[in-house]
């Protein structure tokens, strides 16, 4: 297959007969930059909870939102047989005409959106309520877009209404209606996993006019979850993500640009464990019995 596509950690591959091959690696991407080391089992677990997440959430609204998602099964993908590393990594999903807007909703005030809100008071450029400490949740919430930056460039965070004059009005309101009913299906699961999805990040795209879910869903590469029996507002708050690596990285003396640090072995262990609990704690499912594991 031809390589169409390398991110900082998907590469993506024409499948034939408008579908892709996308091929998640252990590739590690902290401030925008992809980390020398690669973080074991990483491509494994944004592919298998992607694959949980799809299969759960892609038909809410009364099937109104598709998805892209054919197979995550590595004898379905073109040539796979020639690629046995690919396994457990792979989905071979349809071709979507991909819209220039990631939709995020937060149910909390962390991360970006905290440091908007404690230096203007706004969240992405809208209003918010007064009084909000770091990790408060939300009245109710928010879809906050953004835009979708060339590789190398940041995403910038936009309001509503942006994103309605890239869209035009109507595909605006429909992926705002789809991106706040995937978050509250999938919070509502999460919650039943003793777990908050404080926020995360979805892609959607347009395959004969649908509106359908694209790229990865409530991974801990797009989401900021964290366990409910710790939460505490007024903090940073533990979370199922790249955390312990980012700390890191922001205590040495680096100026966030290539190249990066190298990691310690401690970080990278303690990253790829805490990826590995993220699907875990979300699925209920145990990533050894997902394709790839090492025996």
């Amino acid at each position: 297959m031809e390589l169409i596509y390398s991110g900082k950690v998907r590469d993506i591959y024409d499948a034939g007969d408008d579908r892709l091959a996308m091929v998640t690696s252990d590739r590690m991407s902290a401030f925008d930059v992809v980390m020398n080391e690669e973080i074991p089992d990483k491509g494994r677990v944004l592919t298998a909870a992607s694959a949980y997440w799809f299969d759960h959430l892609a038909s809410i609204s009364g099937g109104t939102i598709g998805a892209h998602l054919i197979s995550c099964d590595l004898a379905d993908v073109p040539g796979g047989d020639d690629h046995p590393e690919w396994a457990g990594r792979v989905m071979l999903t349809r071709r979507a005409e991909m819209l220039p807007v990631e939709a995020i909703v937060r149910g909390y005030v962390s991360g970006s959106a905290w440091r908007e809100y404690s230096t203007a008071g706004t969240i992405h450029h809208m209003a918010a309520p007064e009084g909000l400490v770091e990790s408060a949740q939300l009245p109710q919430p928010m879809y906050t877009p953004s835009t979708k930056a060339a590789v190398g460039d940041h995403d910038e965070n936009i309001s509503v209404e942006a994103a309605a004059d890239i869209l035009g009005a109507d595909l605006a309101q429909r992926v705002e209606a789809a991106a706040l009913a995937i978050f509250a299906a999938g919070s509502a699961a999460a919650a039943k996993r003793g777990l908050i999805v404080a926020d995360t990040k979805f892609e959607f795209g347009l395959i004969d006019g649908q509106l359908v879910l694209c790229d990865e869903v409530l991974t801990p590469d797009s989401s900021r979850v964290w366990p409910a029996d710790g939460y505490a507002p007024g903090g940073p708050q533990p979370a199922f993500d790249k955390e312990p690596l980012r700390a890191w990285l922001s205590e040495q003396p680096w100026d966030k640009t290539p190249p990066p640090p190298t990691l310690p072995p401690d970080v990278i262990a303690e990253t790829a464990d805490r990826y590995r609990q993220a699907y875990a704690r979300l699925t209920g499912l145990s990533l050894d019995d997902w394709p790839g594991a090492v025996t």
